[in-house]
């Protein structure tokens, strides 16, 4: 098994997957245990002395003006953490929420928390044991951090509360710590608030929604390029010389995949011997803008959540030079935007893929095909059904689209009066980019009959290779109605799967 080890410098999004949805082994590195030692060193020597220290002498939040006495402490920590695990709603996915827990243990071992090496330690034997605490839809603010899915993972660390275990059977917490040979932690000064103060939920997330994108965007070029074929339109307008005069990097890459899927086409620009259309669609012709301003979107969602696995997130944070500070660096606005940019950009990219399916369904439209690609219109209708359905995701994507960053209420009687909102802007992406999946897997479908309903034409060896795997894989061509669900099931799994990315590559090589 794929083991990770974790230092003080950070971590990487291919290591964040590798945990959260691979279930890859943990490790500490002896540099990450030795500066969680020299960390804690500070922060025992400052509990030592009168002066009050925000986290590891007083209260919290609003209440950081009450100096805690030595006896109390042990009590504080176990009750921040008991009283901030106040989420509800359904239960966050596993891959979740071991990201979360994965990329606190990777801030904890930054030696900037003063949390113990045995603490970080049983983190990670948590994480290697395949328990998953239940984590909670609602509770975080995403200021200070993604305190309550946060508090149910350190809830789990003192074997209290629910958690999953391996089998996937949920079980108290501590029996499943007591079956895996994992001592319950008893945390001491700082520790609790350690545990809880960081943007972890929205940064997992966001790396999952990349990944997820990053085959989307590929699939969406793939189906974009088979409508074109489907409604012979013209690839003229990929040429690399037209977008090198917008030189936009995403642009010319979605339109050099098109490019590539369309090699050798017969489809492409044939309307022009006997129908002549002086421009495409908008559609059709603006696939590499529209798909291109996403990735550039992409790039720029990357580029922070790269900054952010490099940082050390908690509040107060010990210095190199004793110091133990408070800070607002726990804020998620840099991560809730790009989450945000990331949900206008999927239901943009929707939008359009929706249009092309509409174009090819619409015979005034369609130059040629069949209504509704249907086998017999009237007596069959064909694929009407399937672009509402398409139509009806596509309208909650929009809705997912207005941003959660733009919202604030404050909290902790106005200490903490200004939030992010990251942890909502999460939720929804993972919804959008669900749904996102949906609604090329019914392009596709729409697509690909369009094309072999072309007889006498041939399409791009690309093209053929995508066809040839989606009817492998299910996913029915054109003929009489039939019980249609199956099919679009069948089409979401072929793009979910990569599948569809890996057809196309089969003849085009890597795309972009």
């Amino acid at each position: 098994m794929h083991t990770v080890v974790v230092g003080t410098s950070g971590v990487t999004a291919s290591d964040v997957l590798a945990v959260a949805r691979d279930g890859a082994r943990v490790e500490l590195s002896a540099e990450a245990v030795a500066a969680l030692a020299a960390a804690r060193e500070i922060v025992d020597a400052l509990a030592a002395k009168p002066d009050p220290v925000y986290g590891v002498s007083t209260g919290f939040g609003a209440l950081a003006t009450r100096h805690i006495s030595t006896e109390l402490r042990a009590q504080l920590q176990r009750n921040i953490v008991r009283s901030h695990a106040a989420g509800m709603g359904p239960r966050v996915e596993r891959e979740v929420v071991r990201a979360l827990m994965f990329l606190r243990l990777k801030t904890v071992c930054s030696g900037h928390t003063g949390v113990r090496p045995e603490v970080a330690q049983t983190m990670a034997d948590v994480l290697n044991a395949g328990i998953t605490p239940v984590v909670h839809e609602y509770g975080s603010l995403g200021c200070s951090g993604d305190l309550a899915p946060l508090s149910h993972c350190a809830l789990t660390l003192m074997g209290e509360g629910d958690a999953e275990g391996p089998d996937g059977v949920v079980r108290p917490a501590g029996e499943l710590l007591a079956q895996h040979g994992i001592e319950a932690v008893e945390l001491r000064e700082k520790e609790g608030l350690a545990l809880l103060n960081g943007t972890d939920g929205m940064l997992g997330m966001l790396i999952m929604a990349l990944a997820d994108l990053d085959t989307l965007y590929k699939s969406a070029d793939i189906t974009a390029a088979l409508s074109m074929e489907g409604l012979l339109g013209t690839d003229k307008v990929l040429a690399p010389e037209l977008h090198a005069i917008r030189p936009h990097p995403g642009q010319a890459a979605s339109a050099a995949n098109m490019l590539a899927v369309l090699k050798d086409s017969q489809l492409t620009g044939h309307h022009q011997d006997d129908a002549p259309r002086v421009q495409d669609a908008y559609s059709v012709r603006c696939a590499p803008q529209v798909a291109g301003a996403g990735r550039d979107t992409m790039a720029h969602a990357r580029l922070v959540a790269e900054r952010e696995l490099a940082a050390a997130v908690d509040n107060p944070v010990v210095l190199p030079d004793g110091r133990v500070e408070s800070n607002g660096n726990f804020h998620g606005a840099p991560v809730a935007y790009v989450l945000d940019f990331l949900a206008i950009a999927a239901a943009d990219l929707a939008s359009i893929a929706e249009r092309r399916t509409d174009r090819l369904l619409d015979k005034n439209r369609s130059h040629g095909l069949p209504p509704f690609l249907a086998d017999d219109a009237g007596v069959d209708s064909g694929l009407m059904i399937a672009q509402y359905t398409q139509a009806a995701l596509v309208s909650e994507m929009k809705r997912l689209a207005v941003p959660a960053s733009a919202d604030s209420i404050p909290s902790s009687a106005m200490q903490e009066d200004h939030v992010s909102m990251g942890w909502s802007a999460a939720r929804k992406l993972r919804t959008a980019v669900d749904n996102l999946t949906r609604v090329v897997a019914v392009e596709l479908y729409a697509a690909t009959r369009a094309v072999e309903l072309r007889e006498g034409l041939t399409p791009a060896p690309a093209s053929r290779a995508v066809i040839e795997a989606v009817r492998k894989a299910g996913v029915q061509g054109p003929g009489p109605d039939r019980f249609l669900a199956p099919d679009l099931a069948a089409a979401d799994a072929f793009v979910r799967s990569g599948q569809l990315v890996a057809a196309a590559e089969s003849v085009t090589g890597p795309l972009q």
